[in-house]
């Protein structure tokens, strides 16, 4: 199993991206970072500034034909960042299109919206976006973890960082086939 970890050049929360990746290694999987820049990102713990992590590929490089899934950390100023950059927003889409998962958490819905792909869609995320999602056409629900399969692929989605066991979990389960 080949994940991409697509994040903005800052503002990732670093549990969300690390804890993730570490999932998908410990199953045998390879985890590959992906920004919109190349370097390195800076993740943060909540509002402070924590570690950096070297970028992988640049997203406007990337193929989606190269990964099983795609995984998208929150952080508020992350997808915030992504959905304003076209390349990034074009990739998330892709995935959609080519019928793979993805798995966001936290506030990494926005960039979901942002590629037109919740309509329809059922979903949980932080709570400050309920109002965005359900304007955006999804229906919003405050779970631990939710699996949505109507539309074209899986979508896995949580709210935040204490909901990250059951994230991981279902993520891999449903990006492994076993789901």
């Amino acid at each position: 199993m080949k994940v991409a970890f697509l994040v903005a050049p800052e503002g990732i929360e670093q549990v969300e991206l690390t804890e993730p990746w570490q999932a998908v290694t410990a199953a045998g999987g390879i985890a590959r970072l992906i920004s919109t820049e190349s370097g390195e990102v800076q993740a943060f713990n909540h509002l402070d500034k924590a570690d950096t992590f070297p970028v992988d590929e640049v997203v406007g490089e990337a193929s989606v034909d190269d990964f099983d899934g795609l995984v998208l950390p929150g952080g508020v100023a992350n997808p915030d960042a992504l959905r304003l950059d076209e390349a990034a927003v074009s990739f998330v889409k892709a995935f959609f299109d080519a019928g793979k998962p993805v798995a966001a958490i936290c506030h990494a819905p926005w960039t979901l919206i942002e590629a037109g792909v919740v309509h329809g869609r059922t979903l949980t995320s932080w709570p400050s976006l309920r109002t965005d999602l359900t304007n955006a056409g999804a229906t919003w629900v405050d779970e631990q973890v939710k699996v949505c399969t109507g539309g074209p692929n899986t979508l896995v989605t949580s709210r935040k960082p204490d909901d990250l066991k059951a994230f991981n979990d279902t993520f891999l389960a449903v990006f492994g086939g076993t789901a």
